[in-house]
């Protein structure tokens, strides 16, 4: 998948835990998993702001794109 997803780098500079962050933005940790893994179809732009607000980053920071090939 060309999007790659960087939670897990941002959450690591912060030294936060799953259950923590999930916490924080008011998701299941199993939810908060199945987006840092890349394994989401689709990320709400209410859970992206929370996730920037309470990890202190912008999206490019939890989000990129990488080319396939």
């Amino acid at each position: 998948m060309p999007v790659v997803v960087d939670i897990d780098v941002m959450m690591a500079r912060r030294k936060m835990s799953v259950g923590e962050l999930a916490e924080r933005i008011g998701i299941t940790p199993t939810n908060l998993a199945v987006l840092k893994n890349g394994r989401a179809k689709a990320v709400r732009f209410t859970t992206l702001d929370a996730l920037c607000e309470v990890l202190e980053c912008q999206p490019g920071d939890l989000l990129r794109w990488e080319p396939e090939g």
